[in-house]
């Protein structure tokens, strides 16, 4: 009867060891997963870490440019400023040193207006 019980047992301890096999392969599987993930963690904080100072420095860099931008625009805005004010300066000299010359001048400027307006307003009107 032993050979009877022994290839009863058999397949009931071939179950339970491929079970077992099973349990252990999957808990390996686990152990490598998290392995795997931890290390991917950690690549990704140390990335991360490393990225920061890159990052800090882009941003300083873009800051100084914005501030340059704004400086160079005062500047220029301060020339054109100084530029406008000479050029009445020199308009107002011209003026008093030759008055008639300017009051001619401004009478012909204002009459070439006048013709370049009206010379536009009637080809709008024909077209």
């Amino acid at each position: 009867m032993n050979t009877s019980t022994s290839t009863i047992d058999r397949p009931g301890q071939l179950a339970d060891s491929a079970a077992a096999s099973a349990d252990n392969a999957i808990h390996r599987t686990q152990r490598l997963a998290n392995s795997a993930l931890d290390n991917l963690a950690e690549s990704a904080n140390g990335l991360r870490s490393g990225m920061e100072p890159m990052i800090d420095r882009a941003s300083v860099r873009v800051s100084e440019l914005a501030h340059r931008g704004a400086d160079a625009v005062r500047h220029r805005s301060q020339q054109l400023r100084e530029s406008a004010d000479a050029a009445s300066a020199r308009t107002r000299g011209y003026i008093v040193d030759e008055p008639v010359k300017a009051v001619l001048i401004a009478a012909a400027a204002g009459a070439a207006i006048v013709g370049l307006l009206s010379l536009f307003s009637q080809g709008r009107r024909r077209d």
